[in-house]
């Protein structure tokens, strides 16, 4: 059924399903991206924080497991010069971006051979974008689980979006998990969903028990807003779950640091033995030990639609038979 949802950017990006995996921090691993890739979709891994070595481990374990396309993606408010290039050096076919401004960039992806996705949060933002010359914009919706761009809603901003940057590749990310939002998606002039949350419970992430757990039990109320898990990347606003961190520094009147309740407390630990501090921008992670559910716990309101644990060849496939269906009324 799959191809019934192909979409011009589909050829471009050379999958099969309109599906991207979101860069979903340190719980994308190379055998996440690659299960999504070989599925027939567009696997990501998240490289910002990782040093070139590391980076290119990733790439190249990715490159064993699939001969399928996948991206990679980068926050281009940090220094990421590094780790580009040694991207573009390992052939990476797509480079996603984050934050920052694209045209810093855009031009050695070309030179590279590459694509150049942007992630935007309004109109204005898209169609600089698109000046800067990237091949598609993905179009972030405000209710998207992690760090968000943003304040317009998925179904306001993607279209409109579309009506300002066509011909230029629309990709719709916040609230979709399942077949019946990539559809919507792709009505509302999108040509991929791009989904982040509903892979944190694929078989191949490195999200932690407590993590899959949380974003399972999740209504989509349980998503907030905010500003509170910043150690790491400041003033950057987020989507994440509700725990007692965040309910703590709310009932405290959200004050600012160094004045928030429990700062400068270590909650965790990781398998490599360094410690994570409470407000850090840090998912929990398998491995890890200690006060896990008082971490950052990104996901968006699509986790309300999250029920269970799967492959993401299961994920890939569940979502487009979904879509094809829905689409075919």
């Amino acid at each position: 059924m799959a191809g019934t949802l192909t979409t011009p950017l589909c050829g471009r990006l050379g999958i099969a399903v309109p599906v991207i995996q979101a860069p979903i921090g340190s719980a994308a691993t190379p055998e996440l991206a690659a299960a999504v890739s070989a599925a027939g979709a567009l696997g990501t891994l998240a490289l910002t924080w990782v040093d070139a070595a590391e980076a290119v481990r990733q790439v190249r374990r990715v490159t064993e497991l699939t001969d399928r396309p996948f991206a990679v993606n980068l926050v281009l408010d940090f220094d990421v010069e590094d780790v580009l290039t040694a991207c573009l050096a390992e052939g990476v076919p797509v480079i996603s971006t984050f934050w920052g401004a694209p045209e810093a960039v855009t031009a050695r992806v070309h030179e590279a051979g590459a694509l150049h996705v942007h992630t935007i949060g309004s109109v204005g933002e898209a169609v600089d974008a698109v000046r800067a010359g990237v091949d598609a914009v993905v179009a972030q919706g405000w209710e998207a689980g992690g760090h968000v761009r943003g304040q317009v809603t998925t179904m306001s901003l993607v279209p409109a979006v579309v009506d300002a940057v066509g011909p230029t590749p629309v990709i719709a990310a916040g609230g979709i998990a399942d077949g019946r939002g990539l559809a919507a998606a792709l009505m509302l002039g999108a040509q991929a969903g791009w989904l982040g949350t509903r892979f944190l419970t694929a078989d191949e992430a490195a999200s932690h028990p407590v993590y899959r757990d949380a974003v399972v039990r999740a209504a989509p109320e349980d998503s907030v807003h905010t500003r509170c898990f910043d150690g790491g990347w400041p003033n950057a606003p987020h989507r994440a779950l509700r725990n007692t961190t965040l309910t703590a520094w709310e009932e405290a009147g959200s004050p600012a640091r160094p004045d928030r309740p429990g700062e400068g407390a270590a909650i965790a630990s990781d398998a490599q033995g360094r410690t994570h501090m409470r407000y850090d921008d840090m998912v929990p992670v398998e491995g890890m030990s200690g006060d896990l559910t008082a971490l950052a716990l990104y996901a968006g309101q699509s986790a309300g639609l999250v029920r269970d644990r799967a492959s993401a060849a299961e994920i890939v496939a569940t979502i487009a038979d979904q879509a094809t269906r829905a689409l075919r009324g």
